[in-house]
């Protein structure tokens, strides 16, 4: 049987192969399109059982389908799956335009949102049927059929676009290679990374030490290489990437302009003004210009300290280290030289404290603390021999959730750290509607028998399983299961793996993501989890979690020297909370110029019009940059977020959400930062809600008020006077 179509569980990864993808999708689109038919031609009043209950199930399997095959194509990537995987898109891709153009599937929605059932529905279930109404709208069901078409089209191409772009950056990225056969030009790279640099050599059959544009070869180059030339070869090739400096087929610019032009036809197709306004029909945010202001007045506050940042960086690289003009590939190098000689330690000192095992166990006892949750490994087909999969439990034993972790990097891997979901928790009937013939009987099987990856809750316990099917009100609770992905450094030497700070706070990034989706509570799929959640607010459990980096009381469960055993020093961490705000001037206005880069490109721009992206993005940094990237950096060849990952016009929504995250902190500040009570609280009222109720009251039912700016500035130092 094709792998892909067995819904009984955990994805088979072991056993998918590129040539399932097809069948497998064509397959599913195929009864899909047979049981929308028949929803249809029924003339019964739509309700919630006989409607969507049947729509949501078949989606479901789609997902189910499609997602490993996509999981796949971004952390095992092959010619093969790549081929593969595009040839499927834009089938899939135009199945769901088409549906969200079915002017007659949006009469049954609307429907059923006037029927005397709506009224009775859960809080989840209402607002599942308006996101619904609100998606076919901005999905183009209410345009005239030639628009129709056209919309179809953008669709197809946007999709492919997006692929294209990510297939480029990634072959780009590994193209890259630099074997250095003299020790002495790598004066100053810590011992693990020259020893991963060397393994790397010897696997390609080279001698010396290989380095690579991958995160864990690139930074610590630019970071601790004393050699100048080196780190400005590296930085070049890391900063051209996918442009026209490089490979032709490979050069995203153009990809970029059709890209951007597409996003602007789609909007006004809508009715729109520009696509920021689009994005922004779905988001917290209300229009491009308060993004845009918001932006502005954050760079306000920010660019006094950024000013301040840079004034010293230049004024220590010129007397400490001789670099009297400061370039930007020394800059990482004398902001590490300058961190150590202020605070007395240095990246790679804190690093040896940070072994994988204690970093894990001590992420575990914090959620154990919080949450009164028990995370323990399980087995599970996975696509890697590093990958390692998860259980999380509740105190009577309960299945809560399960994950997997993929930390290391790879070429076959795409760079970054993200979270998606595998499965999602639902509640499921024993006795659904009929179902699709061939997926109909995994789904069956699905529901008798006890699988891994689901756990079983029943309001009639007297019955059991084998009572028959639609004998009893027995249900069940789908378990979520989540992906969680880094591109960490793997372990050198037969020791564990060790992570710098910086790479401990991705990983409770994404562990924040995580627990948004596997703790829910809501059982209704379309706003479980993180699903329906508005995107400029899914970003406040993750930054929360980061929090947690910088308390003591959790440092000490998870650190552990790697050679003597000892736990990090408290003077050590006095002197990294004394550096915590270390050039956050800086860093916020680099965050700021990006989104603001986003957001303008998206609302007050047009491709041809006589102005380039890149000349766009030059007149954001005149504006609010106070360090200018070389005239050769091509950023936004390689900005996937925006182009190839969902942030489009939403990559402000890391600084929005963070205002929200940083709010929320403060409870747990004002009432001790591991206080149970207080996490049981924000368990409840942000992560347990999913997507069924508006973010922002989600946040004001945890925070008990609207959130404010103060908390977010004086986490980052960016409170008071700059002098």
């Amino acid at each position: 049987m094709n792998p892909l179509l067995d819904f009984s569980g955990l994805p088979r990864f072991e056993q998918i192969k590129p040539e399932h993808i097809a069948p497998a999708i064509e397959q599913l689109l195929a009864e899909n399109r047979a049981l929308i038919e028949r929803l249809l031609a029924d003339d019964a009043p739509p309700t919630w059982q006989d409607f969507i209950v049947p729509m949501e199930d078949a989606h479901e399997r789609v997902s189910r389908a499609w997602g490993p095959a996509g999981h796949l194509n971004m952390v095992m990537n092959s010619p093969e799956l790549r081929e593969a995987y595009n040839a499927t898109l834009p089938v899939i891709t135009q199945y769901y335009a088409e549906l969200g153009q079915n002017l007659a599937l949006f009469e049954k929605y609307k429907a059923l949102r006037a029927s005397a059932e709506f009224d009775g529905l859960s809080a989840a279930r209402k607002k599942i049927i308006e996101n619904e109404l609100r998606d076919f709208r901005l999905g183009g069901a209410e345009l005239p059929d030639d628009k129709k078409a056209r919309y179809l089209a953008i669709q197809e191409r946007q999709s492919e676009l997006a692929s294209r772009f990510s297939d480029n950056l990634l072959d780009a990225t590994n193209d890259f290679t630099l074997v250095i056969q003299s020790r002495d030009e790598l004066a100053g790279l810590p011992e693990d990374v020259l020893q991963a640099a060397e393994q790397a050599a010897q696997a390609a059959n080279k001698a010396g030490w290989l380095f690579t544009l991958k995160a864990p070869s690139y930074l610590p180059v630019m970071q601790f290489a004393d050699n100048r030339e080196l780190r400005e070869r590296m930085y070049r090739a890391y900063s051209t990437r996918a442009s026209e400096f490089g490979k032709p087929d490979w050069d995203n610019s153009p990809l970029m302009d059709e890209i951007v032009a597409l996003r602007g036809e789609e909007a006004r197709l809508l009715g729109f003004a520009n696509f920021g306004e689009l994005s922004l029909a779905a988001k917290m945010a209300e229009t491009p210009q308060q993004v845009v202001t918001f932006m502005r007045e954050l760079a306000s506050r920010a660019r006094p300290f950024a000013e301040k940042d840079l004034a010293e960086l230049r004024a220590f690289a010129a007397c400490e280290l001789g670099l009297v003009e400061l370039h930007s590939w020394d800059v990482s190098y004398a902001s590490e030289k300058l961190r150590e000689q202020r605070y007395a330690f240095s990246e790679q000192e804190v690093k040896q404290y940070f072994p994988e095992d204690a970093v894990l166990a001590g992420l575990f006892k914090l959620v154990e603390t919080l949450y009164g949750l028990f995370i323990t490994p399980a087995a599970a087909p996975l696509w890697h021999e590093s990958v390692r999969f998860f259980d999380i439990r509740d105190e009577q034993d309960a299945l809560v959730g399960q994950f997997y972790f993929d930390l290391y990097a790879r070429a076959s891997k795409r760079g970054g750290a993200w979270m998606d979901d595998a499965i999602s928790r639902r509640r499921l009937t024993p006795n659904p509607p009929p179902t699709p013939p061939c997926a109909s009987f995994r789904y069956a099987e699905c529901l008798l028998t006890p699988l891994q990856g689901e756990s079983r809750v029943s309001s009639s316990p007297d019955k059991g399983w084998l009572g028959g099917v639609g004998t009893d009100k027995t249900t069940i609770i789908q378990t979520p299961v989540a992906y969680m992905n880094c591109n960490f450094s793997a372990p050198v030497g037969g020791k564990p793996a060790l992570f710098t700070h910086d790479e401990v706070i991705t990983l409770f990034h994404e562990f924040g993501h995580g627990l948004h989706h596997l703790l829910t509570e809501v059982e209704d799929l379309a706003v479980s989890g993180i699903s329906g959640v508005e995107w400029d607010a899914v970003e406040l459990p993750s930054q929360f979690m980061e929090n947690y980096c910088w308390e003591w009381d959790v440092l000490l469960d998870m650190t552990r020297h790697t050679e003597t055993g000892e736990p990090l020093p408290r003077a050590l961490f006095d002197k990294m909370l004394a550096a915590k705000n270390f050039q956050s001037g800086l860093q916020t206005l680099r965050q700021i110029e990006f989104a603001l880069f986003d957001m303008l490109m998206h609302s007050d721009f047009m491709p041809g019009g006589g102005k380039s992206i890149l000349q766009l993005l030059d007149e954001v940094r005149a504006e609010v940059a106070v360090l200018v990237p070389p005239e050769f950096n091509r950023f936004p060849n390689s900005f996937s977020h925006i182009f190839a990952g969902g942030y489009a016009a939403g990559y402000y929504s890391y600084k929005w959400a963070e205002v929200l995250s940083a709010d929320a902190y403060s409870l747990f500040e004002e009432h001790g930062v591991l206080n149970p009570d207080v996490g049981a609280r924000f368990r409840a009222e942000v992560l347990a809600m999913g997507g069924s109720r508006p973010a922002m009251e989600s946040f004001a039912a945890f925070r008990g008020r609207a959130p404010e700016i103060d908390a977010l500035l004086r986490h980052n130092g960016l409170a008071g006077d700059a002098r």
